[in-house]
């Protein structure tokens, strides 16, 4: 009698209607089952190679993590991959923000697909010193070059890695040229004159100027410029190309002052514009003759030794810094140091020869 009443009450469950299926069970059981599998360093390494972009996507994510085990696993894919690597021309992209980096290349990169070229775009963004994020925007405003079936692009956040570009960039570009893209660009973070580690891992340096924009002066100053080996002042249409014409005469006046390059290569100076497609093939064409002459004069791979010896140099930095850091001893003592300095107890060089001294 009283399970009857129960029944009766104004909040008790009714048996309801049941939803329609939206998706086929199978197709979900089938779906469910892909997103749980982990492809095999094996079965990535063997997409990779025959150019399959999603399984490059995975080996990029490898070698970007700092987890151990995808740093096994990246070490692995890189090491399958070199025989199949140093095939490409890279070519380094930087200037100032608002230069037109990411419109330049979109640009360029559609012109050397049109020519039947493998192109993969490798840019980085910077992160944020306060919330360590990035926002890796620069692939969704190369619309059209997304889309192209012979294009790739990858942007990476720079992290705490200086000179404009991501710390493992140069493994990036070997993934790359495993897959069978023969032009890789890179396009920098853009933070202008200490922009320089581009450079040890490009055949080619291209700097992007403005004109109006207080660069001129720029030519008179060491550093990037001086690495360049063509500058090309962007934004070169409409009200601004008489602009863009005397800062190509100012630059082409500072390039002299500066000594002649090992390469034996005199950088040149051109006027372009990105946004209506003008003068992007002349600065295919100078690039080609660039490569042309280091190759004949056997520049080419005399600089691409030299930048193996400095990745060899840097990576065994980067080792002993990520060793260091994660050794438990240093870690202990690096909050009790850190304390000591905030009570004026030690001094920050005393404090670091005492955490060195750990790892003797």
């Amino acid at each position: 009698m009283a399970e009857k009443q129960n029944n009766n009450k104004t909040l008790s469950e009714k048996e309801g209607i049941d939803q329609p299926t939206r998706l086929n069970p199978k197709a979900a059981e089938r779906l469910k089952k892909n997103r749980s599998k982990t492809p095999s360093t094996q079965k990535i390494t063997e997409g990779l190679l025959a150019g399959n972009k999603t399984q490059l996507s995975r080996a990029l994510t490898r070698i970007e993590s700092t987890a151990e085990k995808h740093q096994q696993e990246g070490r692995e894919i890189i090491e399958a991959c070199l025989p199949h690597a140093n095939k490409s021309i890279r070519i380094g992209v930087t200037g100032v923000p608002g230069v037109g980096k990411s419109t330049f290349i979109e640009s360029f990169g559609s012109l050397l697909t049109s020519k039947d070229h493998n192109v993969a775009v490798l840019t980085v963004d910077p992160s944020s010193s306060l919330s360590k994020g990035s926002i890796l925007g620069d692939k969704t405003r190369m619309e059209e070059l997304v889309k192209d079936p012979n294009a790739f692009i990858r942007p990476s956040a720079s992290g705490d890695s200086l000179g404009g570009v991501a710390q493992k960039t140069r493994e990036a570009i070997i993934l790359c040229e495993a897959a069978g893209y023969n032009i890789i660009i890179i396009e920098t973070v853009g933070v202008g004159q200490s922009e320089t580690a581009v450079h040890s891992m490009t055949d080619f340096f291209l700097l992007l100027k403005l004109a109006g924009a207080g660069d001129e002066l720029q030519g008179i100053k060491r550093g990037i410029m001086e690495m360049a080996d063509a500058i090309v002042i962007n934004k070169a249409d409409g009200e601004n190309l008489k602009a863009a014409k005397m800062a190509k005469n100012e630059f082409n006046r500072a390039l002299h002052l500066y000594p002649p390059k090992e390469s034996g290569w005199t950088p040149k100076t051109l006027t372009c514009s990105a946004l209506e497609n003008n003068g992007i093939d002349s600065v295919w064409k100078l690039i080609e003759t660039y490569i042309s002459e280091t190759k004949k004069n056997e520049y080419f791979q005399h600089k691409r030794t030299e930048q193996n010896k400095f990745w060899l140099l840097q990576t065994i930095e980067n080792t002993l810094k990520r060793d260091f850091y994660n050794n438990p001893k240093v870690k202990t003592a690096l909050e009790d140091q850190l304390k000591l300095i905030e009570a004026n107890k030690t001094s920050p060089f005393e404090a670091a020869t005492y955490l060195l001294s750990l790892k003797e």
